[in-house]
């Protein structure tokens, strides 16, 4: 109970979305440059000597191509957090033992703290059914916008007019990049919650239900102001479809818009404090991001719990009774 309310506290006072206006805004001719080309040209480009591209580029680097497909930067590093963390669960389950410690006391202390957090959200019925992707998310979601901060990541690559590694100049083609600083991942999360949310409602409450639950225009008499109800209901109910329709949107562009924005904050902030002293500039900004990404895979968790018990916990309650 204790962790669980202070999750929430912490996420009612910091979740404030971090304001993507840092972000940066040149759009320009690097967004369809890979690093094969970005080695190949010329200086004199518009770019130039004068430190090029300040900032993460908006759209993620391709670094391989077959045919269709593409590897991105941003698909490296999911790869390698997935990697990451399916070893520490296989290293903390290999040897269980009846009283945990060590790597396996922390695992089974995350899991069942969770489990405790969502329940009391979704209910403990629920909560069981649907932990596998709402523990999941904010593990995957949580690590990988910590692996985000870790040096390198976005700071080693091609630089714009120059082949080499290792720059101390803002790079226009990093060869990693963080997660959750691409679309395409938040809109692949976000995308397929929705598609399970749908799921778990009809699953639960049935078409009828789900019907009723957002236009609710049963038990109304044929009178006057039964029929305005009825018409309010209509509209309210329109209002409602469009909530949702609009919810994934809003997970995606959220979770991207908050990283994508500390991550060029951490740049700029570097790039302004100089080769010397652009490491200790960044620290207060550092540990905040820190903060940032923990409070960002919780947001992302709470809402899409909370979106659910929406519509599956009140029906689960009455069913016990």
């Amino acid at each position: 109970m204790k962790f669980r309310q202070l999750l929430i506290a912490i996420t009612l006072i910091v979740a404030l979305p971090m304001p993507a206006l840092f972000a940066a805004t040149e759009t320009s001719d690097i967004q369809t440059e890979t690093p094969q080309t970005l080695g190949s040209e010329d200086h004199a480009d518009g770019h130039g000597d004068e430190g090029g591209h300040h900032g993460l580029p908006p759209n993620a680097v391709v670094l391989k191509e077959f045919g269709p497909f593409a590897i991105t930067n941003s698909m490296v590093v999911t790869w390698i957090v997935a990697f990451g963390l399916i070893t520490l669960a296989q290293i903390a389950t290999k040897k269980p033992q009846l009283v945990p410690s060590g790597l396996q006391n922390f695992v089974e202390w995350l899991i069942e703290s969770l489990i405790e957090f969502f329940a009391g959200i979704l209910g403990e019925k629920m909560a069981k059914e649907t932990f596998w992707f709402f523990g999941t998310a904010f593990i995957f979601i949580l690590f990988s916008n910590w692996f985000g901060l870790v040096p390198g990541v976005g700071t080693v690559g091609w630089a714009h007019g120059n082949p080499g590694f290792f720059h101390s100049e803002h790079l226009s083609a990093p060869l990693l990049r963080g997660v959750n600083a691409d679309l395409n991942m938040t809109a692949s999360i976000a995308i397929f919650f929705f598609g399970l949310w749908f799921y778990w409602s009809i699953k639960t409450i049935g078409p009828g239900g789900f019907f009723f639950h957002i236009f609710n225009v049963k038990g109304h008499k044929l009178t006057f102001m039964g029929v305005f109800i009825f018409f309010i209901y209509i509209f309210v109910g329109v209002v409602e479809v469009v909530s949702i329709s609009v919810r994934p949107i809003a997970l995606m562009f959220r979770l991207y818009g908050n990283i994508f924005a500390g991550e060029n904050i951490l740049e700029t902030v570097m790039a302004l404090g100089g080769p010397y002293f652009g490491w200790l500039a960044v620290l207060p900004f550092y540990f905040l991001e820190l903060l940032v990404g923990f409070v960002q895979a919780l947001v992302f968790a709470l809402l899409t719990a909370v979106f659910t018990s929406l519509m599956c916990s009140h029906h689960d309650e009455e069913h016990e009774h």
